[in-house]
């Protein structure tokens, strides 16, 4: 599958500092040290229906995993799937009448254009469900083969018993963990199931369903499994950063990590589980399927700068749950104009102390709050004002020409923000 084009990313005097990040499975705030290549695999979609901007949101805060660890000087192979066969994408085309084929298609065709028009870093490695089948029933085999899956009826299941560590990466208790398991895909009350938490790996083919011929017999795979594959044959195991919205702590990451685990006999799979927070809409979590979306191609396609869409997303903490109300993105607006007015000057203030402060910010778990406010500092010092209706500048103060391209240069390296 193909992924998107990635934009030029502008090179920054000097490297920023190492990356730290809130680790889900320890509960702190630690430092990242990857190799010379930093491994990243973050959970893409479900493509059946737009990008919204609780995805938009997740995408941005990997993204901005990608740019510190590049601007630190690391190369990063960063992989991402989408789930191009499964239980929602086949009820959605069911109710339009739409094949899943094409509706999966298209939708991740959006999903690319929006990740380009907001500048997201593309992935390495951009891997479909389907074209990840012939792999992932090779690794179920497996899981056969050692005692970690067993058979029901026309299905393969895996057994929680079979990860020793099963829990570490949620923290959650087993209660809570049955609740989410119920409401995020899960089947807790399946009869025959060794114990109500065992995840489906394969499912055998149904009535009306895609499915495909394997050692396994005829089927598809389950979601978790999908992951643990695609991440583990093209990052291998202990990659720097699992990454995903916080609804994907548990099940889907807790059993991917599993999956692996017991597929390979090693832990960890990943070093680190980082989770973006949730957006809301009137109280609630932006979703799909309670249809309150606001969706990026929408703002697009009514003239939004998907710019100033980017840095209403990046006010605020990406680890925070947060409102998408209707002040964010006249604000985002009026700060982009402010910042364009004063990278356009000739000349502006010294900027190497806001790069510092910038790659300070973002360094320390992401704070593009932070990142942002700097900026602020550095535009109001530069009279990054605009006057009256021309939007001309107020004078600048500071004598540095070479300024307003830092500045310019920094904010679309590590912020993703073109000006």
């Amino acid at each position: 599958m193909d992924a998107w084009s990635s934009p030029a990313v502008p090179e920054l005097a000097g490297t920023g500092p190492a990356l730290r990040l809130f680790d889900t499975a320890t509960g702190e705030v630690r430092e990242t040290t990857p190799g010379p290549t930093a491994r990243m695999y973050v959970c893409g979609i479900t493509p059946y229906d737009a990008t919204h901007l609780g995805h938009a949101a997740t995408y941005l805060a990997f993204d901005l995993v990608q740019r510190v660890w590049r601007d630190a000087g690391h190369r990063v192979h960063y992989v991402q799937n989408v789930t191009d066969v499964d239980d929602p994408l086949l009820e959605r085309a069911e109710q339009t009448g739409e094949s899943w084929e094409a509706l999966a298609a298209r939708e991740t065709r959006l999903f690319c254009e929006d990740m380009t028009a907001l500048r997201v870093l593309a992935p390495d490695d951009f891997v479909g469900a389907v074209e990840a089948v012939p792999e992932i029933t090779v690794a179920i085999e497996g899981l056969l083969e050692r005692g970690a899956a067993y058979r029901l009826d026309d299905d393969v299941y895996f057994p929680v018993s079979a990860a020793a560590g099963f829990g570490r990466e949620s923290g959650y208790d087993r209660d809570t963990m049955l609740a989410l398991f119920g409401e995020r895909g899960g089947d807790p009350d399946r009869a025959g199931k060794k114990d109500a938490l065992d995840s489906l790996l394969w499912r055998g083919r149904r009535p009306d369903e895609p499915s495909w011929d394997s050692p396994l017999g005829p089927g598809r795979p389950g979601w978790h499994i999908e992951c643990s594959v695609i991440a583990l044959n093209r990052l291998g195991m202990a990659f720097d950063v699992q990454g995903g919205g916080s609804d994907l702590i548990f099940p889907h990451h807790e059993h991917s990590a599993a999956h692996a685990e017991a597929l390979t006999g090693e832990e960890p799979f990943a070093r680190f589980y980082v989770h973006a927070g949730m957006i809301g809409l009137d109280g609630e979590k932006m979703s799909k399927s309670r249809g309150n979306l606001v969706l990026v191609s929408k703002l697009r396609a009514a003239h939004i700068d998907p710019m100033a869409v980017r840095l209403a997303l990046l006010d605020g903490h990406y680890r925070a749950d947060r409102e998408w109300t209707g002040g964010r993105l006249p604000a985002a607006e009026a700060r982009l104009s402010r910042w364009r007015v004063a990278v356009g000057q000739d000349a502006g203030p010294a900027a190497d102390a806001v790069l510092a402060q910038v790659r300070a910010a973002l360094a320390d778990d992401l704070d593009t709050v932070r990142a942002l406010a700097a900026v602020d500092r550095w535009v109001e010092s530069a009279g990054g004002e605009p006057d009256g209706p021309t939007g001309a500048a107020t004078d600048a103060v500071g004598t540095d020409p070479d300024a307003p391209r830092l500045v310019r240069d920094l904010v679309d390296a590590l912020l993703g923000v073109a000006l």
